[in-house]
């Protein structure tokens, strides 16, 4: 018998989606095993034969050794969705310089019903793709041509106009697998609102900026989106106050909230969002530039810093007390549940990780299929799931393709 510390029913599952996604049935047929029992094999329940395994490799069209080794299968892909149309029309393939451009405020119009969808549809992914080629063709044409118009009011709105769009680029190219997208059209947004000479929306492109690098892999990266954010707060420090710059400032604070947590800094993390963060939400609007700022996010930040530094008991006792039901963004209230999800996971509550995840589904199907934890959860319920609802999980890991 193999040793049952090598990975090797992930191997097999990763070289049969890999090689062709074949189904299970298939690969067992022409093995001469039961479905059921390769199923077995891939959830780490069983042990194969060597002569069992010899015979999957040679159906999988891999060596018998890359079914042996003991490193971990690559991590499977996160589905993607950033179409060709939207990477064309950020490079630039619009329409004529000569042709008659839309008039800023219906870009205006069209852009705030983009971010409503963004922030508001189960299945905004695919709607995003849809509008967003459009869109970015429009409002760039617009902004040429208004860049050097006899305009100036035409020319600052239109501007406005951009960066807010760029602003939703950023979050729409980083989640669905393009950091090298989402960092150009933060940079875009920057420039965007520099010439449009609007502190809020300069604000608003240095957090876009700052949730970026906090998902660059690089070595440094999260120091650079707090410094990146700290910065900003210095310069919106010097206009007038308001309920809008309000609400800025505490995104930004809690950008540098998150990359204290993530460096594993928790009380820095827990004293920056008490003393910086907290108090801002009292004076800011809602939901301005899209952030969500408020006092719910404050204590969903205050969740999230528990479930980084592992106390889940700890985290579970806040999320007692927040209610997303208002929140304007449905990504913000998928990635509570999602918290919620791994806090009872660290606890191994199988039942409530389940509850749960099924939750994320309904929620958001779309962003449940891109969540790396989620997968990783569902995947490892898939090991050590009772009978009681192992349908249910194994129905879940089939619609999200991981059997």
């Amino acid at each position: 018998m193999l040793s049952p510390r090598l990975p090797v029913g992930e191997r097999i599952r990763y070289y049969r989606r890999k090689n062709g996604n074949r189904k299970q049935a298939a690969i067992a047929g022409l093995c001469g095993i039961t479905e059921r029992y390769l199923s077995l094999i891939e959830n780490g329940q069983k042990t194969p034969s060597a002569d069992v395994l010899s015979r999957i490799a040679h159906e999988l069209g891999v060596p018998i050794t890359a079914l042996l080794t003991e490193e971990p299968p690559p991590s499977q892909d996160i589905p993607t969705t950033t179409e060709h149309d939207v990477a064309r029309a950020l490079m630039g393939h619009g329409p004529p310089r000569s042709t008659t451009p839309a008039e800023p405020a219906t870009l205006r119009e069209r852009v705030e019903q983009a971010w409503q969808m963004w922030q508001s549809s189960p299945h905004r992914y695919t709607d995003a793709a849809q509008i967003l080629p459009a869109l970015i063709n429009d409002v760039e044409h617009a902004t040429r041509v208004h860049r050097h118009g006899s305009d100036p009011a035409a020319r600052r709105e239109v501007l406005r106009t951009a960066a807010d769009m760029y602003g939703l680029l950023r979050s729409y190219c980083r989640r669905t697998g393009r950091l090298d997208l989402s960092l150009m059209v933060a940079d875009r947004a920057m420039r965007a609102a520099e010439d449009a000479d609007d502190p809020v929306r300069i604000a608003a492109a240095s957090w876009n900026l700052g949730h970026v690098l906090l998902s660059d892999g690089r070595e440094g990266a999260v120091e650079e989106a707090a410094e990146v954010a700290l910065q900003a707060t210095e310069q919106l420090g010097r206009e007038t106050d308001s309920p809008e710059t309000a609400a800025m400032h505490g995104a930004l604070e809690l950008v540098a909230v998150v990359a204290d947590a993530r460096q594993h800094d928790w009380w820095q993390a827990r004293d920056r969002l008490e003393k910086k963060a907290t108090p801002l939400a009292k004076a800011a609007a809602a939901n301005v530039q899209w952030t969500v700022f408020g006092a719910t996010n404050i204590d969903l930040h205050a969740m999230s810093i528990e479930m980084m530094a592992g106390e889940a008991s700890e985290g579970l006792k806040v999320a007692d007390s927040i209610d997303t039901s208002q929140l304007a963004s449905r990504e913000r209230r998928f990635t509570f549940t999602l918290e919620m999800a791994r806090c009872y996971d660290m606890r191994r509550d199988d039942a409530a990780v389940l509850v749960h995840i099924l939750g994320l589904e309904e929620l958001s199907p779309e962003d449940l299929a891109r969540s790396p934890l989620a997968l990783s959860m569902i995947t490892s319920l898939l090991k050590r799931v009772r009978p009681t609802y192992r349908a249910q999980v194994t129905g879940l890991a089939e619609r999200l393709n991981l059997t």
